[in-house]
């Protein structure tokens, strides 16, 4: 029969392995919002009809939006930016980097076993001060083969807030990537459209400088003939140059766009060269816009998402820090083998081994208190993005 200290002691290790978790549980933040919106449209359902609570959509695949221009050119260029695109790949590394982070986070919940083996020969001096003479010998071997372990029991629940942490961190860090990845997708689009604007921009000026040439050529054989001034003819030469500089910033102003994209495709801009196509030659295909887009729309912005991701992530630091004022309770323990010789090291008599717990303790307030106020400030971040979100959609509630 099993007595009573049994299960204590039973209790008590489940006790240890378990633990507790100190610090503040996270509490996902509500945004500020108005009773009633004075932008309301006016054929607005009475009550809550079509009105729900918002709920993240980051994570919904955003698909080839920029396929409903029905451009054959912009699809080529926006094709491009996923592969080639420099500030892209520099979110895709950060985000393996905070991935690969949540597996050294949780690597510390196991235990960590080392194993170092030592070969050496040690010989005393004779000679040296206070040794006595008889106690010298031609050396002795030291062959040492110990397999250490070492873990650490979890008790105030810092290393699980560490992995909790990373995974916030890298789940952050895959919404920058994707703002990152929809910046420049939209980026490259307004860059395309403003390049087929220059060039219907060209066309016209080019006609205009046309007719200019016509207007001073009539102009000036009317001043031939004695019909006009030489005042006219200098206006007719003035209009004339005048267009001919705004062709040329329309030029210009086509060059950097150009330019712009290649950098957007990870092309120098001399390997890159895009037809000139007037828009009104052929004119792109333009969506229709409804006249009040849905708040839903807010719900999958990922630069939200980061900053709602960033603030869980710095609840999870101060209990990190609060864990710290608690003691660290590690269970450690050694076997191996040590002798004096290759011919005695792996002997039964040459076995050695050490088992026993350590305590540390390292109280940390400063650090703590500095914790807790990096979290009001992204909390403010958080209030701050929501807020400039309500001014730009109209409607921060989520209509169905």
């Amino acid at each position: 029969m099993i007595n009573r200290p049994f299960y204590q002691l039973i209790g008590f290790a489940v006790l240890l392995l378990t633990g507790c978790t100190v610090g503040p549980k996270y509490k996902q933040p509500a945004a500020i919002t108005a009773p009633a919106f004075k932008e309301a449209p006016s054929d607005q359902a009475s009550g809550n009809d079509g009105w729900k609570p918002g709920s993240p959509g980051d994570h919904a695949q955003k698909g080839d939006w920029w396929s409903m221009y029905q451009d054959p050119q912009l699809d080529v260029l926006e094709a491009q930016v996923n592969s080639a695109n420099q500030t892209l790949k520099i979110a895709e590394e950060n985000f393996r980097s905070a991935r690969a982070a949540i597996g050294v986070a949780r690597s510390k919940e196991a235990p960590t076993i080392g194993v170092g083996a030592n070969v050496g020969t040690v010989r005393e001096s004779a000679n040296q001060p206070y040794f006595l003479t008889n106690l010298a010998n031609n050396g002795g071997g030291d062959f040492t083969l110990p397999i250490d372990l070492n873990y650490e029991i979890d008790l105030w629940g810092r290393i699980r807030r560490g992995v909790t942490y990373a995974r916030e961190q890298a789940q952050a860090s895959a919404a920058d990537m994707e703002n990152a990845r929809l910046s420049l997708h939209a980026e490259l689009a307004i860059d395309y459209f403003g390049l087929r604007s220059a060039d219907g921009q060209e066309k016209l000026l080019d006609d205009t400088i046309r007719a200019y040439k016509d207007a001073l050529q009539l102009t000036q054989d009317r001043f031939d003939g004695g019909v006009a001034v030489s005042s006219d003819v200098t206006q007719a030469q003035t209009q004339l140059e005048q267009a001919r500089v705004q062709r040329t910033d329309a030029e210009v102003q086509r060059t950097q766009l150009e330019h712009a994209i290649a950098v957007l495709i990870g092309k120098p801009p001399a390997a890159v060269t895009i037809p000139r196509s007037p828009i009104d030659i052929e004119a792109p295909q333009v969506p229709s816009i409804p006249r009040v887009l849905p708040s839903e729309l807010l719900e999958r912005r990922p630069d939200i998402a980061a900053a709602e991701r960033r603030m869980a992530a710095a609840n999870e630091q101060i209990g990190i820090a609060k864990a710290a004022y608690y003691p660290t309770i590690s269970l450690s323990g050694l076997v191996g083998v040590e002798g004096t010789s290759a011919l005695n090291w792996f002997t039964w008599p040459s076995r050695l081994w050490a088992v026993g717990p350590c305590r540390f303790g390292n109280p940390i307030r400063r650090r703590q208190t500095s914790l807790d106020l990096g979290t009001g400030t992204c909390e403010l971040r958080f209030h701050r993005r929501s807020l400039s979100t309500d001014n730009t959609s109209g409607f921060p509630g989520s209509r169905g």
